[in-house]
């Protein structure tokens, strides 16, 4: 292959420097001949081996050196793929084309995920590498996005695909009935037919039948046959079908003209073998469309038109397409909120259970957000949008659950495997006993008939006293060898019930980044919670305000300098800590802020204002310099925390965080006192600990996993949130920097352990990117959280179990399947090869199979993860 080049547009580079660490980067890759990165335009140039690297590994290389390369991720329908062969056939050709990058293509969605470099190839380039590989992509003829109209066309295209399937298999039956007729009467002896009709070879009659269902129904077969075996060098199950069915309708006809004297005709098993396939075909079809049913679903929740409400108070309906960010929209009770946005007026209780999966619906009020799709329930509201089209919540999940569905768990690896080799394998069998029957007939009869089974096909081969000849009767069994093969079962297994669960998680508020995600689920062991806004509601209330006696060793302020008071009470220490917080958005800040308002005091702006990280906030106001925070934060600015140890240490092991306010006056000439500053005393903030996160916490102990607390409160506080959810104080780790955090799992993680941090998303964003699977938390109608492997639309820790659930069943539901197919193959396989199937049957059994896996599939979507999935609950 020779070399290629391709070119990237870089983000992120704001000098030469940049362009050179790239420059290294890429250079360092095998098989990069030359890279030359250009700060000035944002563009590299990579010239590179594709047989020793790929684009995908030059991306990682500038995203490990610091920076992005641009690249686009579309979705693209394929039709006539008939098993995991033809997924992974166009899984190569899409790789191949120049300017793709990664290429996932699930048969179970006849879809394929693709991300490319925009700078090389567009979508034009996709469908073609589809179409050489000798399949159909669904043309997107709109604009290019991955819309609506894209999904509509693909919708429209797996329809018609169904009505095909059906008007062959309607043909194919009608033209296959008589061609039955004559095999009952035949195999039961009853004699209604003569060997003549109307003075013509009933074999004629056959032959008449037979082969327009060989022309219509078998022509798919073999032209995806050609195009496997000598576009893409493999053979797929259409090359079984043909095989089997083109085997027996050959035979027959050369036996009809003479070629073959005495010879038996198949003209029926031809047909029938090709009606099985196709009405399987249709089945397969039909339930491919009810599995993704749960996401169509989603959308037709949406709202068709929303009312707007003009600055003259007029009221308009307007297409859901017409609205845009900022407009105000009029919701009437039982009416659906059009948009994700915020209440501006009114209250009401809002459904949100098609989103988050919570039954009860929610208050809302002015100020308070409310999804797109959701339904009012009482009271009108006015909701200014705030996220429209495709960014909406409903839009996003929707875009998740299909993002996921298209990453398969490792597990479908071991499936893509075998299916590379069991076709050829099928019919290197299929030939060596053809070979053996046809060599060996009376060894492998007698051998046969001393098995407890039942009699071989027609009766067995001359050779044992049957009425078939050796060579007919080794051709016989080479078809039900072949067609009994189902390498499209296999290939279902894994994709179709990883439809189903992320679909179950997303109905009930759980949304998977990933097939993989959900395997990776099932195999943790360790589940490490942030408390604020996890297993705390994150509210802070300011609870307690205690002022120090001023006769503290450190002296008091001097009075005659400025005037200032030489003792300080709760309300002069609580303005003090709320002037200096004022400018502070942390939650424990807020809380200070309003408890002094609250108090009716007098609030100062600060001159000065910092943040110390971890420790606390230090602010310069007209009084003088005051320090909120830890003792960690006086003890650095030469405060001696200690007078506040007592009432420190009281309010933290009540489960509450206490903060120390510091001061420095300021001299006689207006300058800060470094000498004269003190703790004056301490204010504590709580945080209510939400309702389900103890019986959360229970659960997820009862299933033998560890569960940990991660966070930046103080020790005390931090066992006293332990100890009443029930978390074992060895398993608290406090005072963890937001940096720190990711730290604090790779410790847990240390010793092997697989650990789910959970946390809200964006503080903990390092953390959940460092652990084996990132589980954001009430995420609301933000749900596209980059770092997170697992998203919770709902603000309640229960949830982490059912996604564990959800992904313990799926896992569950993937063994059935591949149980079912994997044994399904080992069973019928060597009957087959031992000649005791019908090539009809074998045929039957094989449509059989893969509509068995979906239909076992298809069942799942009953299973509710509020409880343990049961193998055999509810024939699940």
């Amino acid at each position: 292959m020779s070399p290629r080049t391709t070119r990237l547009s870089v983000t992120g580079m704001s000098c030469a420097n940049c362009a050179a660490t790239i420059e290294d980067t890429l250079a360092a890759l095998d098989g990069v001949a030359s890279a030359d990165v250009n700060a000035a335009t944002d563009e590299a140039r990579v010239e590179y081996d594709p047989e020793a690297t790929s684009l995908s590994a030059i991306y990682d290389a500038v995203e490990s050196a610091g920076y992005g390369a641009v690249d686009e991720t579309v979705s693209v329908g394929i039709t006539d793929m008939s098993c995991a062969n033809c997924a992974e056939a166009n899984a190569e050709s899409l790789l191949a084309t120049p300017g793709v990058v990664a290429a996932d293509v699930n048969y179970a969605t006849d879809e394929a995920q693709v991300r490319y470099n925009p700078a090389e190839a567009d979508r034009s380039d996709l469908y073609d590498a589809i179409e050489s590989a000798g399949y159909t992509p669904v043309r997107d003829d709109g604009d290019g996005g991955d819309g609506g109209d894209d999904r509509d066309q693909r919708d429209l295209a797996r329809q018609e695909e169904i009505r095909r399937q059906l008007r062959l298999t309607l043909f194919g039956g009608a033209l296959s009935v008589p061609l039955l007729v004559m095999l009952v009467d035949h195999v039961l002896g009853l004699g209604l037919l003569g060997d003549s009709l109307a003075g013509i070879d009933v074999g004629w009659f056959a032959f008449a039948l037979a082969t327009p269902v060989q022309i219509a129904l078998g022509k798919p077969f073999y032209v995806n046959s050609y195009r496997a075996l000598v576009r893409n060098g493999r053979a797929n199950m259409d090359v079984l079908i043909a095989l089997g069915s083109s085997t027996a309708y050959v035979y027959s006809v050369a036996a009809l003209i003479g070629l073959i004297p005495g010879a038996g005709l198949y003209f029926d098993t031809a047909a029938l073998i090709l009606v099985f396939i196709t009405l399987g075909n249709y089945l397969e079809a039909r339930s491919k469309g009810q599995a993704g049913e749960a996401i169509r679903s989603l959308l037709e929740m949406e709202a068709e038109t929303a009312t707007v409400v003009h600055e003259d108070g007029r009221e308009e309906e307007v297409p859901l397409e017409a609205v845009a960010v900022g407009d105000r929209l009029k919701v009437r009770p039982g009416e659906k909120v059009p948009t994700d946005g915020v209440v501006v007026d009114g209250e009401s209780a809002v459904d949100e259970s098609m989103v988050t999966g919570e039954s009860v619906p929610v208050e809302k009020a002015e100020g308070d957000e409310v999804i797109g799709s959701t339904i009012n329930e009482n009271g009108a509201l006015v909701v200014e949008a705030t996220k429209v089209g495709e960014e909406t919540a409903i839009q996003q999940i929707v875009a998740r659950v299909r993002d996921a569905q298209s990453r398969q768990p490792d597990i479908q690896r071991i499936a893509d495997r075998i299916s590379a080799y069991f076709v050829p394998a099928v019919i290197a069998n299929a030939l060596l006993w053809g070979v053996l029957w046809w060599q060996f007939p009376a060894v492998l009869g007698g051998f046969v008939d001393a098995l407890p089974l039942w009699g071989l096909l027609g009766g067995g081969p001359e050779a044992v006293g049957g009425p078939i000849g050796v060579t007919e009767f080794a051709i016989v069994v080479f078809a039900s060898a072949v067609l009994i093969a189902c390498p499209c079962a296999l290939g279902l297994a894994t994709p179709a019930a990883t439809m189903v669960g992320t679909a179950i998680g997303a109905q009930h508020g759980v949304l998977f980044e990933g097939g993989d995600i959900l395997e990776r689920v099932r195999d943790v062991d360790a589940v490490v919670f942030d408390k604020t806004g996890t297993l705390t509601e994150g509210e802070m209330e300011l609870t307690d305000v205690v002022a120090l006696d001023p006769a503290a060793p450190d002296g008091g302020v001097q009075r005659e300098a400025r005037d200032e008071p030489t003792a300080f009470d709760e309300d002069d220490v609580l303005a003090l800590a709320a002037s200096a917080e004022q400018e502070s958005e942390h939650p424990l800040a807020e809380a200070i802020v309003e408890g002094a308002r609250e108090r009716g005091l007098d609030i100062e702006s600060p001159e000065s204002f910092e943040n110390v990280p971890g420790k606390g906030v230090r602010a310069t106001i007209d009084r003088g310099e005051v320090f909120v925070g830890s003792p960690r934060l006086l003890d650095a600015n030469g405060i001696d925390p200690t007078p506040a140890d007592s009432d420190r240490e009281r309010l933290e092991s009540e489960g509450k965080t206490a903060m120390l306010v510091g001061f420095r006056p300021r001299d006689a000439d207006g300058e800060i006192d470094e000498r004269a500053g003190r703790v004056v005393g301490v204010v504590a903030d709580a945080d209510t600990i939400k309702p389900s996160a103890s019986d959360a916490v229970a659960d997820l102990r009862d299933r033998d996993l560890d569960v940990w607390l991660i966070t930046g409160d103080n020790e005390r506080t931090a066992r006293a949130v332990a100890r009443e959810v029930g978390i074992d104080p060895d398993n608290v780790m406090a005072e963890v920097l937001p940096e720190d955090k990711a730290d604090a799992v790779d410790e847990i993680q240390a010793d092997g352990r697989e650990a789910m941090m959970v946390g809200d998303g964006v503080n903990d964003a390092p953390a959940l990117a460092t652990a084996a699977v990132g589980c954001a938390i009430g995420s609301g109608t933000d749900v596209a959280i980059e770092a997170a492997d697992v998203t919770l639309m709902r603000d309640d820790p229960a949830d982490v179990l059912k996604a564990i659930r959800v992904s313990e069943a799926t896992l569950q539901k993937i063994k059935q399947n591949l149980v079912w197919a994997l044994g399904y193959n080992t069973l019928m396989i060597p009957l087959a090869s031992l000649g005791l199937l019908q090539p009809v049957l074998a045929a039957g059994a094989m449509a059989l199979s893969s509509v068995s896996v979906l239909t076992n599939s298809l069942l799942f979507r009953g299973y509710t993860p509020d409880t343990d999935y049961q193998l055999l609950g509810r024939l699940r």
